[in-house]
């Protein structure tokens, strides 16, 4: 089996990692779009290009599945992507909601996200399946992506 990755910058070598602790014995392939990172500031069909872009070299390179490791590429393309692909699973990240909400058992939860993910609708409609004491707040951060979160990704891996 063979899995293609990719994110728009280099934070998805994260999943990359904790996917070939799970699954070892898989080929992957990781794809960086680092021409036109950040996706969180550019509009809804530049990122769908990109992301289409980045799709067809991970299918010509014969990918059972792919995993899009960027909330930015997931809330804009996943939809689409499927319906093009039905043969394809496609797996896309969001925001972490749940997860925060369900450990928080006081208090705010602090969503921070580019711009462009916190506008969709696909956002909205995680927050109030997952929030229903509508506990969570967003901060749209444009420069998420930054050289220093890059570099301390890297060290870490």
């Amino acid at each position: 089996m063979k899995i293609g990755i990719f994110d728009s910058g280099v934070g998805g070598i994260t999943v990359l990692k904790e996917a070939l602790k799970q699954l070892p014995q898989v080929e992957y392939i990781y794809y960086s779009d680092n021409l036109h990172v950040p996706y969180g500031t550019k509009t809804k069909e530049e990122v769908l290009g990109y992301v289409n872009d980045v799709v067809d070299i991970l299918i010509d390179e014969k990918v059972d599945a792919i995993l899009i490791a960027c909330n930015t590429a997931t809330s804009i393309a996943a939809h689409i992507l499927r319906e093009k692909y039905k043969d394809i699973p496609i797996i896309g990240m969001e925001p972490a909601v749940k997860l925060a909400v369900d450990q928080t058992k006081s208090g705010r939860v602090l969503v921070t996200a580019t711009p462009l993910t916190l506008k969709e609708e696909k956002y909205k409609q995680l927050v109030s399946k997952v929030d229903i004491q509508e506990r969570t707040d967003a901060l749209a951060l444009p420069d998420l992506y930054s050289l220093q979160s890059t570099l301390n990704l890297i060290k870490q891996f």
